[in-house]
């Protein structure tokens, strides 16, 4: 099994029935950690939307205040989410090897998506983000909560699909490793297909650099 070929054949087959799946029954956690990046950013922000499905509802809302890419790593998703948010850029990419330029975004939103990266990938791709951020910019995003090297169903909304995740402790870790420094990471439940399911909801920055160049370290530590 190739992780990345089931997870992008996956949502070519099922893009419409995901979108009518996540509008239909809407996850508040995703509104309201959006809303986080509403309220701390500033407006015309350059803002990263990691695994941006069909645009809808996280894009778009992002891109009624900020400049706003989105990637995603399969194409029908990406031809929706160009049709559903015109004020948007787009790019199909394989988020965890996905490379752009240092200090280029102010924020980055990856809502359940770094989940379907391999684990193993994972630490390098936070600090990829971290990389990719401005001094002071912002991380949020859904992680997992319990460790599964391998989670896969034959049948997600009529596909195979396929996750993979740390524990909440260690992807704590991994964020601070990264060179990010946690605002908030809580565990959040919600259901999904009838049953509860718990990630781990991140929100950290890039600390800010002094003007000699070094960090300039938390003021509460």
């Amino acid at each position: 099994m190739d992780p990345k070929r089931v997870v992008e054949q996956g949502y070519d087959r099922i893009a419409q029935q995901y979108l009518d799946w996540v509008l239909t029954e809407p996850a508040e956690a995703r509104v309201r950690y959006t809303q986080v990046l509403l309220e701390r950013l500033p407006a015309r922000a350059r803002v990263l939307d990691l695994g941006c499905g069909a645009g809808l509802p996280t894009t778009r809302a992002l891109a009624e205040r900020f400049w706003v890419i989105g990637a995603d790593i399969s194409a029908r998703q990406v031809a929706l989410a160009r049709q559903n948010v015109p004020a948007a850029a787009f790019l199909q990419a394989d988020i965890g090897t996905l490379s752009l330029a240092p200090e280029s975004l102010d924020g980055v939103s990856a809502f359940y998506s770094i989940i379907h990266v391999p684990r193993e990938e994972q630490p390098d791709l936070l600090r990829r983000i971290a990389a990719w951020l401005r001094p002071g910019g912002l991380f949020v995003a859904t992680l997992g909560a319990r460790a599964h090297a391998v989670d896969y169903a034959d049948d997600f909304l009529g596909a195979p699909m396929y996750w993979s995740s740390y524990d909440a402790d260690t992807n704590r870790r991994l964020v601070e490793q990264a060179g990010l420094r946690t605002l908030s990471a809580r565990e959040e439940t919600t259901v999904e297909l009838g049953d509860p399911v718990v990630f781990l909801w991140v929100v950290a920055e890039k600390p800010a650099a002094s003007a000699h160049g070094r960090v300039c370290p938390d003021a509460n530590n």
